[in-house]
C-alpha cells in the first residue's frame, strides 16, 4: 500500500503596492477555517496544513485549491500571497509577533533572532508505524535532505540585498538553538530522553522547539522533513514529497535487512552539505552523499532519482517525478528565477513574479510609475495570472 503524506506550507503576506510584509495574518485568518490555515510567530505569515493523500495529484490540487483560497482571502484585504523562504522586500522593524504566552515568551527571550524570524518553509509529513522506525529512519535518509533543500531554494534576498546564497533563510534558520542536522538515535526512546535534556537546559522551553531538519511528529505518526524553503510553484512542492516519501520508504525497507549496516554516527559532513546546499542551490555544486565529494547538482540530483527509482515506480510516481526534475533542473531553481529578474527590473518586480508563481499564473508588469494619480493601481499581476490556471496534475 503507498504510504500517506502531507505539506504544511507558509506564506508570507506582502503590500501588494510596496512588497512589504504586512502584519495583518489574524485578519486574514478571522475568513478561513481554522482546520486549514493557521498562525505564525510572526503576524507576516499564515500556515496552510493539507490533507493527507496517496498520490501526488491529489496533493497537488490540495496545494492548489489552499492557495487560491488563502489569495483569495488576502487580496480581499488589500494584501498578496508569497510563497518563498524569504520576501525580497522583508523589514523587521514593525513587524507584529502572533499574540500569545509562547510566542511571547520565544521573543523575550530569543530577541533578533526571533524579530528575524520572517521566514517560510514548506514542510513534509509521511506516515510511519512507529515513532522507533521514524527515528530509526532519520539517520538513513539524512544525507539526501541537502539535495531537497537545492530543489527548494527560493530566498536569495533579504532585507533588499542580494546575499550571494540560494537560500538565505536557511542562514537565518539556522541561529535557533535546535536547528540543523539531527544526530542517530537507537529509538524512540533515545531521542526522547535528548529532547527532555534539552527542554530541562532551558535552552528551548517546549518539545515543539525541535526546529532539526527532520523529526518524529509529536502529535502524528509520521515523519517531518523541515529543511526546505517555501516553493513559488506548487509543483516543487509535489516533487520534494514525491522524493522524500521514496527516500522514508526505501530507507524502511533497509531497517529490515539484517546486513544493513548502521550510522557511522559522524555528522558533522551534513552540515557542511546543508550550507553548500544553501549558498548553491541547483546552480553550483553540492555534496554527493555517495561519495561526500563536490559534484555538479544536476549530478546529485539524478544520483537521488536513481537510489529511490524502485520506490517510485512501485508507487505509480516515477513519470511524475522524473518529469518534474528534469524540468526543475531545465529551469534552475526558484532562488536562480528571482535573482534574474531582480538584476533585469527590481525587487518590486520580483516580488511580483513570486506573487505570480504563488497564484499559479504568470507575472506580468507593473503600469509605469508616471501612471495618472489618481487612477487604481492595476495590482501586481496582469489577466494571465490574475485568473487562477485549471489545475493540472504535476508530471503533465
Amino acid at each position: 500500500m503507498t504510504v500517506r503524506i502531507g505539506v504544511e506550507e507558509e506564506f508570507h503576506l506582502v503590500q501588494v503596492e510596496t512588497g512589504l510584509p504586512a502584519s495583518r495574518a489574524d485578519a486574514v485568518l478571522r475568513g478561513l477555517p481554522g482546520r486549514t490555515f493557521a498562525t505564525e510567530l510572526q503576524q507576516t505569515a499564515v500556515e496552510t496544513n493539507s490533507e493527507v493523500h496517496a498520490s501526488l495529484d491529489g496533493l497537488y490540487g490540495d496545494l492548489i485549491g489552499a492557495r487560491r483560497t488563502l489569495d483569495a482571502t488576502a487580496s480581499a484585504h488589500g494584501l498578496a500571497v508569497v510563497a518563498a523562504g524569504t520576501a525580497p522586500l522583508a523589514r523587521p522593524g514593525g513587524v507584529l509577533p502572533t499574540a500569545g504566552v509562547r510566542y511571547r515568551r520565544m521573543f523575550d527571550e530569543y530577541r533578533k533572532v526571533a524579530d528575524e524570524q520572517l521566514i517560510c518553509g514548506a514542510h513534509v509529513h509521511v506516515d510511519v508505524p512507529d515513532r522507533d522506525t521514524a527515528v530509526r529512519i532519520m539517520c538513513k535518509v539524512s544525507p539526501w535532505l541537502p539535495v531537497l533543500l537545492a530543489l527548494s531554494a527560493s530566498s536569495p534576498f533579504w532585507l533588499g540585498a542580494d546575499t550571494g546564497y540560494a537560500s538565505w533563510r536557511t542562514m537565518l534558520w539556522q541561529r535557533w538553538p535546535t536547528a540543523g542536522p539531527i544526530g542517530c538515535f537507537a529509538d524512540a526512546g533515545e531521542y526522547d530522553g535528548a529532547v527532555r535534556s534539552l527542554v530541562g537546559s532551558g535552552v528551548i522551553s517546549d518539545p515543539g522547539m525541535i526546529y532539526y531538519d527532520i523529526r518524529p511528529s509529536a502529535h502524528q505518526q509520521t515523519l517531518e522533513l523541515r529543511i526546505c524553503d517555501s516553493c513559488p510553484r506548487a509543483e516543487t512542492v509535489v516533487l520534494v514529497a514525491g522524493l522524500f516519501r521514496a527516500l522514508v520508504t526505501e530507507a524502511r525497507q533497509r531497517l529490515e535487512s539484517p546486513a544493513d549496516p548502521r550510522c557511522e554516527g559522524r555528522h558533522e559532513w551534513l552540515r557542511a552539505a546543508a550550507w553548500r546546499a544553501a549558498r548553491s542551490g541547483l546552480e553550483g555544486n553540492l555534496v554527493d552523499p555517495e561519495t561526500r565529494h563536490e559534484a555538479s547538482a544536476a549530478h546529485v540530483v539524478r544520483a537521488l532519482l536513481r537510489k529511490v527509482r524502485p520506490v517510485l515506480m512501485a508507487n505509480g510516481d516515477w513519470q511524475t517525478v522524473r518529469t518534474l526534475t528534469e524540468q526543475a533542473l531545465a529551469d534552475g531553481s526558484a532562488a536562480r528565477r528571482i535573482r534574474r529578474t531582480a538584476h533585469r527590473e527590481s525587487l518590486l518586480t520580483c516580488t511580483d513574479l513570486l506573487i505570480a508563481e504563488t497564484r499559479g499564473g504568470r507575472l506580468s508588469r507593473r503600469r509605469p510609475a508616471g501612471r495618472p494619480a489618481g487612477r487604481t493601481p492595476p495590482g501586481h499581476v496582469g489577466a494571465d495570472a490574475s485568473r487562477t490556471r485549471p489545475a493540472r496534475t504535476p508530471g503533465r
